[in-house]
């Protein structure tokens, strides 16, 4: 992993990010949500100003909300029901696997996607929850932490592991939407993950950074590669023929997450490190769904 930032650029970072989530937004009105009190529909009824229905009066009900009109026309107390408000949930998950920060430019647009992640939630007032995974280890950062820059001094306590992360240990919180940071880069099958992300209500969007090394490399002759995850050094001569089924295999990769994503109803939005962030996020953010525009 390279060195990240001190606290005081990831504070900077925090406050670019503030801009951008004014500019493209998560989709919290493509979804009904169940919480506290906010400027969101929920599924319940409240006090706000968007009537949903009538039901008949119980004694111990707020008579403010009696339908004195329906009473004049038909003696029966009705009480009027609202739409509830709420504040949706959001649970973040940043995968801390290594090949994360594999390249200067990647491991900026991953700091970039977390810190855009925290404030688009806030910004809407939602509860927000971050998780830091790598293999089957994770820690939970406090909202404080994340924004202060400071919580880069958590990953030191989680162990090294190659495995993917272990998003089934996380304790997800129901009909939260589950933002997950991850380049996708390990061998694990996507339905477990996938299913992580969907179940009990929730709704997923995968966030996935990518560089143009891994993306689309121009190796010819011979390279030493040093394994993300492992450290491991492999000498090999890189061929054209060794170069194209590289290239075949990453396409067949994300093109199975594509078709698993579809069938779990999650989101997937690759994030190119090579262009400025709100076009990079804008260009399958928006048609995924994942993104909306302000």
């Amino acid at each position: 992993m390279n060195t990240l930032p001190d606290m005081a650029e990831l504070q900077r970072l925090q406050a670019q990010a503030r801009e951008w989530a004014r500019v493209l937004k998560l989709p919290f009105r493509q979804q009904r949500w169940r919480g506290h009190s906010g400027e969101f529909q929920g599924t319940g009824v409240g006090s706000s100003l968007d009537f949903q229905d009538h039901r008949v009066y119980i004694p111990g009900d707020d008579p403010r909300q009696i339908n004195w009109q329906a009473y004049a026309r038909t003696g029966t107390y009705t009480m009027k029901l609202y739409r509830e408000e709420v504040r949706p949930l959001v649970d973040l998950i940043l995968d801390v696997s290594d090949s994360m920060f594999a390249y200067p430019a990647k491991q900026q647009r991953v700091l970039e996607l977390l810190a855009y992640a925290a404030e688009a939630s806030l910004q809407t007032g939602a509860t927000l929850r971050c998780f830091v995974v790598r293999g089957a280890g994770h820690r939970m950062l406090e909202t404080d932490l994340l924004l202060s820059g400071r919580w880069p001094s958590e990953l030191s306590s989680l162990p090294a592991s190659a495995e993917a992360p272990a998003l089934a240990r996380l304790p997800l919180r129901a009909g939260a939407l589950r933002l997950f940071i991850s380049d996708l880069l390990f061998a694990a099958e996507p339905e477990t993950l996938l299913g992580c992300l969907s179940q009990r209500n929730g709704r997923g969007i995968v966030l996935a950074p990518f560089a143009e090394e891994e993306a689309s490399p121009a190796w010819d002759g011979n390279y030493e590669f040093q394994d993300a995850e492992t450290t491991h050094l492999h000498e090999h001569r890189i061929e054209p023929d060794i170069l194209r089924r590289y290239l075949q295999a990453y396409a067949r990769h994300f093109q199975l997450w594509k078709t698993a994503v579809a069938k779990h109803g999650v989101a997937l939005v690759r994030v190119p490190a090579g262009l400025g962030f709100v076009e990079a996020l804008r260009t399958e953010g928006i048609p995924s769904g994942g993104i909306e525009a302000a």
